[in-house]
């Protein structure tokens, strides 16, 4: 099995984006990116902008090569879009890529009325297989829809995707945040032998210390069952998820990643470095309105190395 991140928090972009290889097969899950529209009124800095367009190749270049296609939910920084704005992934990249390529969705109970109108805009679109995840192909297997963090009325859900070869067990988490207990069971219940999961978004102010503490206690719970354990997403769009990651480290006597651990690159928490970065780096007046209309690019702002920051290591202590 071979496993590559392609995008995430810690890589520079929003999202949880991988391609898994079993055999001849190539499953694509969540191809989508996005940089945080406005983050504390601050537009995504071009350092940003110029990250995600590497990502976003790499994401079209994987969408070509796939044999299926998983959308865990229907969330901007999840697929490609339809009114994708100049940061996000633009279902015309792809429309005419890999025609009849398997896509896998939640069944459409489980749609929310804008993730209907999302997934209606792509399967006008794209020329696919369409699949509802109650069906079954090996290596494949998808849980019942989840809660996107806690459990509430109003939460949209979203699917969770197990692979396995031989031994090996992949277990794909998107947005969970680890918010709530039976989810987590049912991970567990899979027996992961690589985790990739999302984190609580610790960025929020709403985020109450009961839901702190539960993301905490479940994320020990995987750190003491799962071999490989990566968490990122939300968990990374600041750098007190950095630091809450690497405790979790400190404290499980289990080295937890995030996802540029796991794909040995330099940790990018370009989102919430932003204000640095325009501390240090000005933007030219009126660059984004120029960007979304062609007429600058990210040239300028290509050669930008982030500044080092260091990865825990429990056989340091």
């Amino acid at each position: 099995m071979k496993i590559e991140i392609i995008g995430a928090e810690s890589l520079g972009v929003r999202g949880l984006c991988c391609l898994v290889g079993v055999a001849e097969q190539k499953f694509l899950i969540d191809p989508g990116i996005a940089l945080g529209f406005l983050r504390k009124g601050q537009a995504p800095h071009p350092v940003q902008v110029a990250a995600s367009e590497v990502i976003r190749e790499k994401i079209i270049q994987a969408w070509g090569l796939a044999t299926d296609i998983v959308l865990s939910h229907f969330h901007g920084d999840h697929i490609p879009l339809a009114d994708a704005n100049p940061y996000q992934l633009d279902i015309a990249r792809v429309e005419n890529l890999n025609p009849g390529v398997r896509i896998w969705t939640k069944p459409p109970g489980f749609l929310s009325a804008k993730e209907q109108k999302r997934f209606a805009a792509l399967k006008k679109r794209l020329d696919a297989r369409w699949q509802e995840a109650t069906s079954k192909i090996k290596p494949l297997h998808f849980s019942i829809p989840v809660p996107h963090g806690e459990r509430t009325e109003r939460n949209e859900m979203v699917m969770m995707t197990r692979i396995e070869e031989n031994d090996i067990v992949f277990v794909h988490t998107s947005d969970i945040q680890l918010l709530d207990d039976d989810t987590v069971d049912l991970v567990l219940e899979w027996q992961p032998n690589i985790l990739l999961a999302d984190g609580p978004p610790l960025y929020l102010d709403q985020l109450s210390s009961n839901m702190r503490k539960r993301a905490w206690q479940n994320a020990l719970r995987l750190a003491g069952s799962v071999d490989t354990l990566i968490l990122d997403h939300h968990l990374m769009r600041s750098f007190e998820g950095l630091k809450w990651l690497d405790r979790l480290s400190f404290e499980s006597g289990r080295q937890v990643l995030c996802a540029a651990d796991f794909m040995r690159e330099p940790r990018r928490l370009l989102e919430a470095d932003r204000k640095k970065l325009y501390d240090e780096t000005p933007v030219p007046l009126g660059w984004h309105h120029d960007y979304a209309l062609g007429k600058v690019s990210t040239k300028d702002f290509q050669q930008f190395r982030p500044r080092q920051i260091k990865t825990f290591d429990r056989n340091q202590t």
